[in-house]
């Protein structure tokens, strides 16, 4: 099965490094986009597709930490690996602290930024596959009653119908039909399933 598309942006003010990096990852099959500058890359039009940034971390202007910060700030969630001439261990904890993949110094290992780049890869297509997944959740929670709402957020917290009938004021057969309304709706084959999906949404769940 064909792979989807992916995108890793280099962006480095040494044209050297920048067409260097960008010869090797193209060689081995991934779609590269170069900018020599920050700006160059906020500029471009960016294709809704899985992605990495490899970064210098000294870039006129911007410094490469700095830029990484305004890409949260900006909720640009494009995993980061950081390449540096300069690097040294206080400045790499700061960078993987802050959240990137990996902190490479120069001159590179070929193997190494091909192995931080696949890892940037993947989990940019996790980070996006486990957000189709939530909003698909979210659309099967929007279909449900208040009442049913009130329901689910008492069934995640194991309680029997019998005490939830007892604490919303309902019949306990009343509280099945909307427990199965509520399994139906949301597609949880199970209450684990159910449980599990009430925590990818953020719940919160009734104190017992």
């Amino acid at each position: 099965m064909k792979q989807e598309r992916s995108i890793v942006y280099v962006i480095d003010d040494d044209a050297a490094v920048c067409e260097s990096i960008t010869d090797l990852l193209r060689s081995v099959g991934h779609d590269v986009h170069s900018f020599r500058s920050a700006k160059e890359f906020l500029d471009s039009a960016r294709p809704d597709v899985p992605g990495c940034i490899v970064l210098d971390v000294r870039l006129p202007g911007q410094s490469g930490m700095e830029f990484q910060r305004g890409l949260i700030k900006s909720d640009i969630t494009l995993p980061v690996i950081f390449i540096s001439g300069y690097g040294d261990i206080p400045m790499s904890v700061r960078a993987i602290k802050s959240g990137a993949i990996e902190f490479l110094t120069k001159p590179l290992n070929e193997q190494e930024l091909l192995d931080a780049v696949q890892a940037g890869l993947a989990r940019d297509r996790g980070r996006r596959e486990e957000g189709k997944i939530v909003a698909e959740l979210h659309a099967r929670f929007e279909h449900l009653t208040p009442r049913e709402r009130e329901i689910l957020s008492l069934i995640v917290t194991g309680r029997p119908n019998k005490r939830i009938a007892a604490e919303v004021g309902l019949s306990e057969m009343t509280v099945k039909v909307h427990r199965s309304h509520v399994m139906q709706k949301m597609q949880a084959s199970s209450l684990v399933d159910l449980v599990r999906m009430a925590d990818r949404l953020g719940i919160p769940k009734v104190t017992p």
